[in-house]
């Protein structure tokens, strides 16, 4: 992953979340019963079908294809999403995306 991160210093300076993902650089901000994950792509990245606790993302900057059961849309700058708990999705990401999620699981992901 590059050295030069899109995000500042207040959000740098959290824990990077243990996403096993190749290409992506995360920071988590624990809040309660819930995780704020800031994340950022250096490489396109396939996410496979999967289902966990509800989420809700913003786009930073790039562009991502989302599938939510079985209906896709394209989301760049700006753009909002919510996926409801236990609800199956996956996702095209492409290189430079950037977003900010919260998934409303207090174990989501660890820290590295």
């Amino acid at each position: 992953m590059k050295t030069k991160t899109f995000f500042p210093r207040i959000i740098t300076k959290h824990n990077r979340a243990d996403i096993p993902v190749d290409g992506v650089e995360s920071y988590l901000i624990q809040a309660g019963q819930q995780q704020f994950i800031f994340m950022e792509f250096d490489r396109n990245v396939e996410v496979p079908e999967h289902s966990h606790h509800a989420q809700w993302g913003v786009v930073l900057d790039g562009e991502m294809e989302l599938t939510i059961a079985g209906k896709s849309r394209i989301l760049r700058k700006g753009d909002t999403y919510y996926i409801d708990k236990d609800v199956k999705h996956s996702a095209r990401i492409k290189k430079g995306y950037k977003d900010l999620t919260l998934f409303d699981q207090a174990d989501r992901y660890k820290t590295k």
